[in-house]
C-alpha cells in the first residue's frame, strides 16, 4: 500500500538571497521527495519564507522600504530561485499569513491553558542607537562559556553552547557597533523542563540520528531552561492577543509556518487538513518528517515537538538534519568570493551539475560536506558527461543514422549486463530511503563504467560497417542499461531523465519498471545531454583563483 508522506524543509529567512549552502538542504530534501514519488507515494513537500523579527525590520529600514515589501520582494525571488534548481514543493507559502496567526495564537493560548506558560521580568538587550531591542543575532561578543569572541548572542559556534545575550561579555551591536543597554520588561516563558520527559522518550525511539541525539543529550544534562516566546514593540511580527506591544518570538511562529503552509495548500485543493496534520491520534496516516541544518536542531528537536505535545497536535515521526557548506574546505565568506548566490550560480552553470555534485556528497549524516573546484569539474566532466550522456551520444546518433532508429533484440551478453544493473534497484532504493545519496551514486557510477566498458568491447563504430544487425543488437544493450542509470538518477537529475524519456520513446522511468527492456523498439531524435565545463566558468562564480 502507498505510503503517505509529508516532507518539510526549514524556513528561509525574508531579509536576503539564497546561496549555494542553502541549496545543501532543499536539494537533499528533493531528491529524497522525488525519490518517494517514483516509489508510488503519496509525498506532499512544503516550505515557506520565515517572514518575522527584528532583523527583517532592520533591513527594511535600511533599504527604505516597509517590512511587508520587502518580505514580497525576497519571497518571489526565492520561489524562482528555488524553481530553476528543480526544488518541487508542492506549496510554498509565507509565515505573515492569516493562516500562520491563527495556529500561532492557538497553540500559544493551548500552552497557556496546559499551565506551561509563565511570565517573568527580563533584562533586555536594547541600542540606544538603533531604537530597538536587539535579537539574539544582532548581539556579537564573547562566549561566556568558552571565551571565544565575536559569538551570536544565543549561541557559541565555537563550543556549541547556549547563553542568553545578556550573559555575553563584550557585547556590541552588530547593526552599528555600540553597546547595547539592558531594558527591564515582562515576557512569556514556555516551560520547556515539563517536557522533559516525552523529549527523552521521542528521542529515544530514533527521532533523529544518532549523533545529534548525544548533542541533545548533553543539553539534557546541562538541564532545560524555560524558553522565551515574547518580544517587545517595535518588533515585524504578530502581536499577542490582549497584550498590547507584545510579540510571538519569531521562533514560536517560524515553525508553525510548516502546519500553515500545508493548511494553504489543503484548503485549495479541498483537502482536510486533520488528515495530514491533526490533533493528536493516528488522523489520515501521514508521516511527517522536517529537514533542517545542524544550527537551528535544538529549537526543532526541543521547543518544536514539545509545544506540539503541548499543544495537543500530532508530532513529527522524524528530523533529518545535515552540516554546512565549506568551499574550497573554507567556510563561505564574502571577503573571500566563496559566498555564492544561487541566481549567480544559475547565471553561468547547468543546476543540474550542484544537484549531483550535492547528491555524491550527502550521506544522511551531519558531517559538513566541500565543495571542491577540481572536484566538482572533475565530477561534471567524467561522470555527468564521460559516463551517463556518453553512453546515449554515441549509441543514438549511430542508431537513428544508419539502422533508422529501431532498437532490436537483447543477445546473452548484453541481458546479463542489465541484469547486473537491475539487481542492484534494492539497495540503491534502500540508499535513497536513508539519504545516503553519496553510496546511490557510487553505485550508478559503477555500473556506468561497466555498460561503458561493455561499449568499448563490442566496438559497435567498428561493426556498423560490415554487420548492422550485430551492431543494434549491441545499441539495443547501451541504450537499455542507458534507460537504466537514468531511471536510478531521475530524483537527483530530472531534466536529464525526462530528456531520456523522451530521446528513448520510454515514457515514464520508475523503479517498478527499471527491469523492462525497450526491444524491438522505435527511438526518438537525440539531444544533447550535458556539456564539459571547466575551472574558468567556476573561478567566474566564486571569484577567486
Amino acid at each position: 500500500m502507498p505510503r503517505k508522506i509529508v516532507v518539510t524543509s526549514a524556513l528561509p529567512y525574508a531579509n536576503g538571497p539564497i546561496h549555494i549552502g542553502h541549496l545543501v538542504e532543499y536539494i537533499q530534501t528533493d531528491i529524497w521527495v522525488r525519490f518517494q514519488k517514483m516509489m508510488g507515494n503519496r509525498c506532499l513537500y512544503f516550505c515557506a519564507d520565515d517572514t518575522h523579527g527584528t532583523p527583517v525590520m532592520i533591513s527594511a529600514r535600511a533599504r527604505k522600504t516597509t517590512p511587508e515589501q520587502l518580505i514580497r520582494r525576497f519571497g518571489n525571488e526565492h520561489e524562482k530561485d528555488f524553481k530553476d534548481f528543480l526544488i518541487g514543493f508542492d506549496n510554498y507559502y509565507t509565515t505573515h499569513s492569516d493562516e500562520n496567526r491563527r495556529f500561532s495564537e492557538l497553540i500559544f493560548e493551548r500552552l497557556r491553558r496546559a499551565g506551561s506558560i509563565v511570565e517573568r521580568k527580563v533584562d533586555q538587550a536594547y541600542c540606544p542607537k538603533c531604537g530597538i531591542f536587539l535579537p539574539d543575532r544582532y548581539i556579537r561578543g564573547t562566549c561566556p562559556r568558552c571565551g571565544a569572541a565575536d559569538q551570536y548572542g544565543d549561541s557559541c559556534e565555537n563550543c556549541g553552547g547556549t547563553h542568553l545575550s545578556t550573559d555575553l561579555k563584550d557585547a556590541y551591536c552588530s547593526n552599528c557597533k555600540s553597546p547595547p543597554v539592558k531594558r527591564e520588561s515582562v515576557h512569556y516563558f514556555f516551560k520547556l523542563a515539563d517536557y522533559e520527559k516525552r523529549l527523552k522518550d521521542l528521542i529515544a525511539g530514533g527521532y533523529t540520528q544518532k549523533s545529534v541525539a548525544r548533542k541533545l543529550n548533553e543539553w539534557f544534562a546541562a538541564g532545560l531552561k524555560d524558553w522565551d516566546i515574547t518580544r517587545d514593540a517595535p518588533y515585524f511580527g504578530f502581536e499577542i492577543p490582549g497584550h498590547k506591544d507584545k510579540y510571538f518570538y519569531v521562533w514560536l511562529d517560524a515553525p508553525v509556518g510548516y502546519m500553515a503552509s500545508a493548511k494553504n495548500y489543503c484548503d485549495r485543493n479541498k483537502i482536510d487538513f486533520d488528515q495530514i496534520w491533526p490533533d493528536s491520534g493516528e488522523g489520515g496516516g501521514y508521516e511527517l518528517y522536517h529537514f533542517i541544518g545542524k544550527d537551528i536542531m535544538y529549537f526543532h528537536a526541543l521547543f518544536w515537538p514539545a509545544m506540539l505535545a503541548a499543544a495537543g497536535f500530532r508530532l513529527p515521526d522524524r528530523l533529518f538534519v545535515h552540516g554546512f557548506l565549506t568551499v574550497d574546505g573554507e567556510k563561505m565568506s564574502k571577503s573571500r568570493g566563496t559566498f555564492v548566490k544561487a541566481r549567480t550560480y544559475l547565471e553561468h552553470l547547468n543546476p543540474e551539475y550542484l544537484r549531483y555534485y550535492y547528491a555524491s556528497k550527502l550521506t544522511g549524516g551531519i558531517e559538513d560536506i566541500d565543495l571542491s573546484r577540481k572536484d566538482f569539474v572533475n565530477k561534471v566532466n567524467s561522470d555527468l558527461v564521460g559516463k551517463f550522456a556518453n553512453l546515449a551520444s554515441r549509441s543514438g546518433p549511430m542508431l537513428n543514422k544508419r539502422l533508422d532508429g529501431r532498437l532490436g533484440r537483447l543477445d546473452e551478453p548484453g541481458r546479463r549486463l542489465l541484469a547486473e544493473m537491475v539487481g542492484g534497484a534494492a539497495e540503491i532504493i534502500d540508499n535513497y530511503e536513508s539519504l545516503n545519496y553519496a553510496a546511490v551514486v557510487r553505485n550508478v557510477r559503477a555500473y556506468g563504467d561497466a555498460a561503458n566498458r561493455y561499449v568499448e568491447a563490442q566496438k559497435p563504430w567498428e561493426s556498423i560497417k560490415t554487420e548492422p544487425e550485430k551492431t543494434r543488437t549491441a545499441l539495443t544493450a547501451v541504450l537499455n542499461a542507458a534507460k537504466i542509470l537514468a531511471t536510478y538518477l531521475r530524483p537527483v537529475l530530472p531534466i536529464f531523465a525526462e530528456r531520456m524519456q523522451k530521446f528513448l520513446n520510454a515514457g515514464d522511468l520508475t523503479f517498478n519498471d527499471v527491469g523492462s527492456a525497450l526491444e524491438n523498439h522505435r527511438i526518438g531524435p537525440f539531444c544533447r545531454l550535458f556539456e564539459r565545463t571547466d575551472m574558468t566558468e567556476l573561478d567566474e562564480i566564486i571569484g577567486r583563483t
